[in-house]
């Protein structure tokens, strides 16, 4: 049977100058008192860029880290309590809109109400248009990054402005690119190509690709703007790319590309952003049956059989010319521990593995030490 769900989501706003008008019509959307989310890296442009176009905001807090840990939970939802909060204004990249929407989750749990969230993505994964969110859980023997699913925490509103990616870190915003096209291609392992999701999705990774491979080297998205080799209106199309890869996120499920990613970085650290750059290639030549040509949709004029191939040598290349680390063994953690994160995958998310096809668990230790 083929489904298509949709999200409570109410506007999605897009285009040059648009930010500060949509924040003081917030209040036409229900939000009131709202409390900005954000990180100490971003705090002084949230005090230019949006502090000054709240209404009735009741302050601030930037204490949330990377892969939302439950620490930064349970203090987001406390300041919330506190200034009596009304709404969320999450202003940053996909760890903020975890942090909000897990907030959103537990404020409902204890006061029967959700918090509406607000999203500014700094980032292009595309997290601002999903229900899903991570929540990494510390008390336990073993740090685990654990996924909910709940629809009445994705953003009522999303705002798209090229501007609020002038600030975010190159290896930050285009790593970011590979986790959106990795929402595009998992989003097809249980759809079939004439589904709404694959025929975004594709739309969304072409673009994506004719704007990142003539992306300059080296330079600072301030610095490429600066000399002209990008434009505003190319990361306006960053921000449109990744939210057509995922249009239709209630619709798909995340994939083994993901899920190694959330042990990697839940678990062991690595920067969430960057574990498609290592995981999403190699995930699709290994997986290819399952996919099939249905990713021929990702890889216009390939012959019967030869679309995962060719998807994954591209995505392979881009992050090559990008500068983008492709290797687990880049970053502190020991090969000996690969078996450890073997056993997570195996144990937590049985059917990604299992998208590997006959001898899948013999398949998926095979596949990590060539992630090393």
């Amino acid at each position: 049977m083929n489904r298509l769900t949709c999200l409570p989501q109410e506007a999605v706003v897009w285009g040059g100058d648009v930010l500060a008008g949509t924040l003081a019509r917030l209040g036409e959307h229900g939000f009131e008192r709202p409390i900005v989310f954000t990180v100490g890296a971003l705090e002084e442009m949230e005090r230019r860029l949006v502090r000054p176009h709240l209404q009735g905001s009741v302050g601030s807090l930037s204490a949330f880290e990377a892969h939302a840990p439950d620490t930064s939970i349970r203090r987001g939802l406390q300041a919330c309590i506190d200034a009596g909060a009304g709404s969320i204004v999450a202003y940053g990249g996909g760890s903020v809109l975890d942090a909000a929407k897990a907030v959103s989750h537990l404020h409902h749990q204890r006061t029967g109400r959700f918090l509406p969230i607000a999203a500014l993505p700094t980032t292009l994964s595309g997290s601002e248009f999903s229900h899903y969110f991570g929540i990494t859980e510390t008390s336990g023997p073993q740090r685990f990054k654990r996924s909910y699913a709940v629809r009445e925490t994705v953003p009522r509103v999303v705002v798209l402005d090229p501007v609020l990616l002038t600030g975010t870190p190159r290896s930050l915003l285009l790593s970011s690119t590979i986790k959106g096209i990795d929402h595009a291609v998992e989003g097809m392992r249980r759809v079939a190509a004439d589904h709404p999701h694959a025929i975004m999705a594709a739309r969304g990774v072409q673009r994506f690709f004719a704007i990142l491979e003539r992306w300059p080297e080296t330079l600072e998205v301030r610095e490429a703007l600066e000399s002209g080799a990008v434009t505003m209106g190319d990361l306006l199309g960053l921000q449109l790319s990744a939210w057509h890869c995922y249009f239709f996120p209630a619709s798909v499920i995340y994939g083994l590309s993901h899920r190694i990613g959330h042990v990697l970085g839940g678990t062991f650290g690595l920067p969430h952003s960057l574990t498609s750059c290592i995981t999403l290639a190699p995930v699709i030549r290994a997986c290819a049956r399952l996919y099939g040509d249905r990713l021929g949709l990702f890889a216009p004029g390939a012959s019967t059989g030869e679309a995962p191939a060719l998807l994954a040598d591209r995505i392979a290349r881009l992050v090559a010319t990008l500068g983008l680390p492709d290797r687990i063994g880049l970053f502190n953690l020991d090969r000996a521990r690969l078996p450890e994160v073997a056993t997570l995958l195996k144990q937590s998310y049985p059917n990604e593995v299992g998208d590997l096809g006959t001898n899948a668990e013999s398949r998926l230790d095979r596949l990590l030490e060539e992630l090393w």
